[in-house]
């Protein structure tokens, strides 16, 4: 009996995994971490948003965050830290859908980039086109950019807050803000001429 008590390794607590991440930047103790509560967080998400697809990319971005929040808050309770996030994530979410008025979160991305002129398009058939090219771009950014990109314009946060969320300077910030619409812009026109 004494044997089978110790004989396994006692896997490492929350916080341990946490302390391990921070001193060693490895990406995939912070999935390992996720993975124990994804499940978790993907059901606060249907609760609020009420969408399987949208709470599936609710539950992404907020595995995309914790890769900087990690390393700028004090957690004394993973769980319960997690469990917050994620529930003001979906509200933010759904408060910036009501103040859009929409239901796509794609849509709200239009705003961001110049408008691409589609000279024999009508204006209904442009707008879905522009629709779908930038749900393909903005998955093809790099998660800096991405995650910094949905604070400030799906989310409404300010530089400042995209700061304190992420862990970046207000510099980087602005700087993955400005270079992810960039990119959003040229991902978009050069699709858009190949189609």
């Amino acid at each position: 009996m004494f044997l089978k008590l110790f004989s396994r390794a006692k896997p490492p607590n929350d916080l341990e995994m946490i302390q391990q991440y921070r001193e060693t930047g490895d990406l995939a103790v912070v999935g390992a971490l996720f993975e124990r509560y994804t499940e978790m967080v993907y059901l606060i998400c249907l609760k609020y948003l009420k969408n399987e697809d949208e709470s599936k990319d609710a539950t992404m971005h907020i595995f995309e965050l914790l890769i900087t929040a990690l390393h700028k808050h004090e957690i004394t309770n993973f769980k319960s830290w997690l469990h917050v996030l994620a529930k003001n994530h979906c509200l933010m979410y759904l408060r910036a859908q009501k103040t859009r008025g929409t239901d796509s979160i794609d849509e709200k991305l239009l705003p961001i980039i110049e408008k691409t002129t589609y000279a024999e398009l009508s204006q209904e058939t442009e707008q879905e086109q522009q629709v779908q090219l930038l749900a393909k771009a903005l998955e093809e950014l790099g998660p800096e950019q991405r995650v910094c990109v949905d604070l400030f314009y799906l989310q409404k946060k300010s530089y400042k807050e995209v700061a304190d969320l992420t862990g970046y300077e207000i510099g980087q910030v602005k700087s993955h803000i400005q270079n992810g619409k960039r990119n959003l812009k040229i991902y978009m026109t050069k699709n858009y001429e190949q189609d």
